[in-house]
């Protein structure tokens, strides 16, 4: 039992306590043991265990320098990379703030014990709100595993009242869906399945599911023409509408916003030395429209014509009537 607990104390001091910049001896590591309550070992019995640590796969690294320095190498993650994961878990809306702190606190052991200091990141994240809905992680990875395993869920939806109250869609009833993918946009992540009470491919916000059960029924099987990719571009961040091809007019400084909507294929003509014409199958919802508003007149819809007409009664919508 001294053999098993030795050993373990032995990781546990190196993981928590050394790196790079700062190693441990072996009288150090001794003194450590001693003072667990354990017999003090001897030199060769701790060399003994740090070798079957390292046949385990733990990275210590042993500096000969001066005398034998010992330290835990590679932590799976460099600081960098956790500094960049933790400003991810800090700026993402679906993550409760208790939640945050939680992963935060996770991600603190995997850097040296000398640069969690420096994990104390001070972000600007432009107050957005954070979520409230505790349960999200879980609900996420219950809906990747009825992807995987090819189930049907059900679930409840909510919407939210002027009072800021909670209220389920149609009563509460249950939503039966078979989920083909989950999105992320806008911080926000989304679940895409067909709906069997809607008979269509639909979408829903994670953070507004509740109740979610995985069934033992499969899920029916993804439509012969449906792509993920084409469904996101389409759906202009998951706000669903009829489907038409459009005909759009843009100054040159729009290029890379229509990339980030449709991609590097879509399809591009030359119009003049300040205009291009793109032509893309979109979504006509408020989204798609709001979008093309917000380009401040350097975004025209050139065709189809019901689609001018359509954009043109919101924008009088929003005029001043005499």
């Amino acid at each position: 039992m001294e053999l098993k607990s030795r050993i373990l104390l032995i990781f546990q001091y190196l993981w928590e306590h050394t790196g790079e910049a700062h190693t441990v001896s072996l009288e150090q590591l001794k003194d450590y043991l001693q003072s667990c309550g354990l017999s003090r070992p001897d030199s060769r019995t701790i060399k003994a265990d740090i070798d079957q640590l390292i046949e385990l796969g733990v990275d210590i690294i042993i500096d000969r320098r001066v005398q034998n320095q010992y330290f835990i190498g590679t932590r799976h993650f460099d600081t960098a990379e956790v500094k960049l994961l933790i400003d991810a878990v800090q700026s993402s809306r679906f993550i409760t703030p208790q939640k945050s702190k939680a992963l935060i606190r996770k991600l603190g052991a995997f850097v040296e014990p000398q640069q969690k200091q420096l994990l104390k990141r001070q972000l600007y994240i432009d107050h957005r709100s954070k979520a409230t809905n505790e349960s999200v992680i879980l609900i996420v990875d219950h809906l990747y595993t009825a992807i995987i395993e090819r189930k049907k869920v059900t679930f409840q939806y909510f919407d939210y009242t002027p009072e800021k109250k909670k209220v389920h869609r149609h009563g509460g009833r249950l939503y039966t869906v078979s989920p083909y993918a989950m999105l992320w946009n806008n911080d926000q992540y989304y679940m895409v399945g067909y709906s069997e009470e809607r008979k269509l491919v639909a979408t829903y916000r994670v953070d507004r599911i509740n109740q979610l059960t995985v069934t033992e029924e499969p899920a029916r099987k993804r439509p012969a023409d449906f792509t993920i990719s084409d469904y996101f571009g389409q759906t202009f961040s998951m706000y669903l509408g009829e489907e038409a091809k459009v005909e759009l007019l843009c100054e040159n400084a729009l290029m890379g916003s229509i990339i980030d909507r449709f991609g590097e294929d879509v399809a591009v003509q030359i119009v003049d030395r300040e205009h291009f014409k793109v032509t893309a199958t979109v979504a006509l919802s408020n989204n798609f429209y709001g979008w093309v508003f917000a380009s401040g007149g350097k975004m025209r819809i050139l065709s189809p014509e019901k689609v001018q007409m359509q954009f043109n009664n919101i924008l009088r919508n929003f005029s001043v009537q005499a």
